[in-house]
């Protein structure tokens, strides 16, 4: 099929590709700006590595080169701690929340800075103020949790969370940009699949390629006062 083709076809099935892309940009729209709740996210931020303390002598570069190594290796540890049952259980009754350690698991993800020791807990929830006071009181629990069970005692918290003022979620020009272009490549698709089930013969052209024969005359297609249509 040449390019010719390939540009009928969506200049004839345009309104339907036209549809669909509008309505799946439609759809993305309504869920993201008045269904889909927004999520906020609060982050607390902690360096956790051994006492570098003394001379920085070669041995002590090299150990915190090990640290830095170490660190990026450790933090699924980390993160199994900060969500571990003993540690949420323990934010829940400190704070008082009513809910269960599953949901509470749920709004924490742990992050470590590529090439670094800087660690960082953050907490996703509807509520801006919710998430960053549990951020900063699993932050504290984690910190006497690592020390206790993996005896790294420099682990201090370097910026608290602060109460997130803009959503992280949904990402509304995103979600919407992207239902656009899938909304266009599935019209598409589906534009050049009808047209390769539709076998009918339409133009001179369709008759050599479908029937292998040669096209002698084309009768006109006239109207009642004889003019052609």
């Amino acid at each position: 099929m040449e390019i010719k083709e390939y540009i009928l076809i969506i200049r004839k099935r345009l309104p339907l590709i036209v549809a669909i892309t509008f309505i799946s940009t439609l759809i993305a729209v309504i869920l993201s700006f008045y269904i889909l709740p927004p999520i906020y996210k609060a982050t607390v931020t902690l360096f956790a590595g051994r006492s570098t303390s003394g001379d920085r002598t070669t041995d002590n570069i090299q150990a915190l080169y090990s640290d830095v190594l170490l660190g990026q290796q450790l933090v699924k540890d980390y993160r199994e701690i900060a969500v571990s049952r003993s540690v949420l259980e323990r934010v829940i009754k400190e704070l008082n929340l009513k809910m269960t350690t599953e949901e509470l698991s749920s709004m924490v993800s742990v992050q470590l800075k590529n090439d670094t020791r800087i660690l960082m807990i953050n907490i996703e929830s509807k509520d801006p103020k919710f998430a960053a006071t549990v951020a900063n009181k699993l932050a504290e629990v984690f910190i006497e949790a690592v020390q206790r069970i993996m005896k790294i005692e420099n682990v201090q918290i370097v910026d608290k969370a602060v109460v997130p003022d803009k959503p992280e979620k949904p990402k509304k020009l995103l979600n919407t940009a992207v239902a656009f272009i899938l909304g266009l490549m599935v019209g598409v698709g589906i534009a050049f699949f009808i047209e390769y089930l539709d076998n009918t013969v339409k133009t001179p052209d369709d008759v050599e390629k479908y029937l292998q024969l040669p096209v002698l005359a084309v009768i006109p297609d006239l109207d009642e006062g004889g003019k052609t249509k």
